[in-house]
């Protein structure tokens, strides 16, 4: 069962079908009970999903998960050798305690199909695709989607304490295109791919599971609940298992595609400005 929130309202789709689920009130309902089903109950006739689709952030904060692929570890300890890191990333990947930093307001969230960017003052910027946890207010994981974390390697790899400004700028995250409702494990055999198109090219073509996640995505919750609370529910990005060429950075023009099994495709493009 899939949430959409579009221009027009809210949609669920279910077994092949869509649905308009009647109320306005997004928060209200991730916040529910039981959202399943609430939608079941709410949802009308079916109908064809209208209006464009916008991302599932609304006024929930959204925040991220580091150094939890030993791809990405490899990637963290490359980037900050120089600075003297070489071990640093290791040593939060075998760490108790997950490394988890905020991302973005829900206003600084970008819609599927709308523009990401690149830092001005950046020289090595790229996307990382990451399977998304949504939970409510009382830290229950409620559903997945998909995220995007544009990141600044270079200013992260001058020193780890700049990966705010390599992680948080305006155009950094976007969120979509819709929320698989779930109550229950996630399934470690999914995957997630990356696809970066410059013009009628693929310059980047990647592939992981969830299996190679060294963190418990209901650990990584726990974590992030055990000492915040969130009104409204909350966004946790979980890391990356598919990180670029280290000769590859992104251009303005390019299109990002994330796909993950079960919830479909988001696809942003870079900001030309």
């Amino acid at each position: 069962m899939k949430l959409y929130r579009t221009t027009t309202g809210i949609f669920v789709e279910d077994n092949g079908a869509t649905h308009r689920v009647n109320t306005a009130d997004w928060d209200a309902l991730l916040n529910s009970e039981d959202v399943i089903a609430t939608v079941n109950a709410s949802k009308g006739n079916a109908e064809t999903i209208t209006g464009d689709v916008l991302t599932p952030v609304t006024s929930q904060e959204v925040w991220a998960s580091g150094v939890t692929y030993y791809r990405s570890r490899n990637a963290r300890m490359e980037e900050s050798q120089a600075a003297g890191g070489g071990d640093f990333y290791d040593r939060v990947y075998i760490a108790e305690r997950p490394e988890l930093f905020f991302k973005a307001s829900p206003w600084r969230v970008i819609h599927p199909g709308d523009e990401v960017r690149i830092r001005r003052d950046a020289t090595w910027s790229i996307p990382e695709p990451e399977l998304t946890l949504v939970a409510n207010n009382k830290g229950k994981l409620i559903g997945l989607t998909i995220g995007n974390d544009m990141s600044s390697r270079d200013i992260e790899g001058e020193n780890p304490l700049y990966l705010p400004q390599a992680k948080v700028y305006n155009g950094s995250c976007a969120i979509g295109p819709c929320i698989l409702l779930w109550n229950g494990s996630v399934d470690r055999a999914t995957k997630i791919t990356l696809q970066i198109l410059r013009g009628d090219e693929t310059v980047v073509s990647g592939s992981t599971t969830l299996a190679e996640l060294k963190r418990d995505p209901a650990e990584l919750l726990e974590y992030l609940y055990r000492e915040l609370d969130f009104p409204t529910g909350a966004f946790l990005l979980t890391g990356t298992g598919i990180v670029p060429p280290t000769e590859f950075t992104l251009s303005h023009g390019d299109v990002i595609q994330v796909s993950i099994d079960g919830i479909g495709t988001l696809e942003n493009r870079v900001a030309t400005r």
